[in-house]
């Protein structure tokens, strides 16, 4: 394992992966979810370093060498292949995005930067950790991609590192969050290494919508839309800065306040 990253105030740099905007179903609209999210990363203090599929074997190279930490973002179903299922529910996939996130996912690894999943991206770290998804769920996801959210409750789960970036005493709570997918994880599906952070109710059962990992390295997957900040609580702004602040600083730092 090397790693570049050294300890200071400069700006991290994030690789975020994005859905390449010519293969989406909307190509503007594509672009403006993308541009959220490399916002919520400077935002945060981060400098973001966007790839997509359409990346040459070289920028993925340069990109992966330097990186201080890793957001995959959302978009279209995995394959499920990749957790040795047939089709039964997924809709598009993007397969050539799949092997773009796997191989970041494990040049983070090597490098042990930390890790933040949304939505897709979640669903893409249980995955790729050896977990499963629900290929279906019912009313988890608007009429239209962009319309106006789900709303629904999400569940901390008390003491977890998740509950103590939103809330600093780690208590239990209820917030309010968006939902715009229709794939989701339950407790059975959860990868090795991963622990529930929080849940929902639902007809299928109680579905998870935050983990984190088991280990010290900071790796978080959330499936709402924290880069929705209009539909948002504003603690959410708090994964941000941990995220950014544990790429800037490495493992060793306040989680309750996002400083070394």
């Amino acid at each position: 394992m090397t790693t570049n990253r050294q300890p200071g105030r400069r700006r991290p740099r994030i690789v975020v992966t994005l859905q390449h905007p010519p293969g989406a179903v909307d190509a503007g609209a594509a672009s403006v979810r993308n541009e959220r999210y490399l916002d919520a990363v400077r935002r945060a203090g981060g400098e973001p370093m966007p790839i997509d599929e359409s990346s040459s074997q070289e920028a993925r190279t340069r990109v992966f060498a330097e990186m201080d930490g890793l957001l995959l973002t959302g978009g279209a179903d995995l394959d499920p292949a990749l957790y040795g299922a047939p089709r039964d529910g997924t809709e598009n996939v993007e397969p050539g995005r799949d092997r773009l996130e796997l191989l970041a996912w494990e040049a983070a690894r090597a490098r042990r930067v930390p890790v933040l999943g949304i939505c897709r991206g979640f669903q893409a770290i249980n995955v790729f950790s050896g977990g499963r998804l629900v290929q279906h769920v019912e009313g988890h996801r608007p009429a239209g991609r962009d319309g106006p959210p789900v709303l629904h409750s999400l569940r901390l789960q008390p003491g977890s590192r998740f509950a103590r970036i939103l809330r600093p005493t780690g208590s239990a709570g209820v917030l309010q969050v968006n939902s715009y997918h229709h794939q989701a994880v339950r407790r059975e599906d959860l990868a090795p290494g991963l622990a529930v952070a929080g849940t929902s109710r639902h007809a299928r059962g109680e579905l998870v919508e935050a983990f984190e990992s088991t280990a010290d390295r900071l790796i978080l997957g959330i499936q709402c839309h924290p880069e929705r900040t209009e539909s948002t609580p504003p603690e959410f702004a708090r994964v941000w800065t941990v995220f950014v602040d544990a790429a800037r600083y490495g493992p060793l730092r306040d989680e309750t306040t996002g400083s070394s």
